[in-house]
């Protein structure tokens, strides 16, 4: 997401800690490229010869600034429905405490920006569900879910299930929302 010129180190971390504090104290829509500037005290045109958008800034700023969820394995219990719920219910956890403008922000920013959608799902989508479908996988074979079980499928529905909730401004999903869902989506999977 970076390129041109080389840059001072203490600028970018200035540039990334700045996008960070502004996104939470003000969200997506109200953060400007001036206000990351000013805050951290570099000119304008810097961001801009370092980052394309300011999309890319605040993607930067989520993956290298600690705004990103850690990567967390589903447990492993050896009950998927339990296990599943534990790991939904922590993600409802997460989006209660903060992580809906965080989800909102990283949205508009891949709206915005095709090569930011590209590095997000790379390095941060594309992990957590990762690590969902190995837990499903490991219950297929296990024969916890069938043996037909959509592996993909299960996982896109239960990361779906939390994203519509944010994208649609509705109230945040909450434990029993994911009881629920796991509830539905292992009862359609022939397990």
């Amino acid at each position: 997401m970076t390129g041109g010129r080389r840059r001072s180190e203490s600028s970018r971390l200035a540039i990334l800690d700045a996008a960070r504090d502004l996104l939470l104290e003000r969200g997506y829509e109200r953060l400007t490229i001036d206000a990351i500037a000013a805050r951290a005290g570099v000119g304008k045109q810097t961001i801009y010869r370092w980052w394309g958008s300011k999309g890319a800034v605040v993607a930067d700023a989520a993956l290298e600034g600690g705004l990103a969820p850690p990567l967390v394995p589903p447990p492993d219990t050896g009950d998927i429905e339990a296990d599943l719920r534990a790991w939904l219910r922590d993600w409802t956890s997460r989006l209660a405490s903060g992580g809906t403008s965080l989800i909102l922000a990283l949205t508009a920013a891949t709206a915005e920006d095709h090569a930011v959608a590209d590095v997000l799902y790379e390095r941060f989508t594309a992990p957590h569900e990762q690590l969902l479908r190995d837990r499903l996988e490991v219950a297929r074979m296990a024969g916890q879910l069938g043996s037909e079980a959509p592996v993909p499928t299960i996982a896109g529905v239960l990361i779906g299930s939390l994203l519509y909730r944010v994208l649609s401004r509705q109230e945040a999903p909450t434990a029993d929302d994911a009881d629920l869902v796991v509830r539905v989506v292992l009862g359609g999977t022939g397990g």
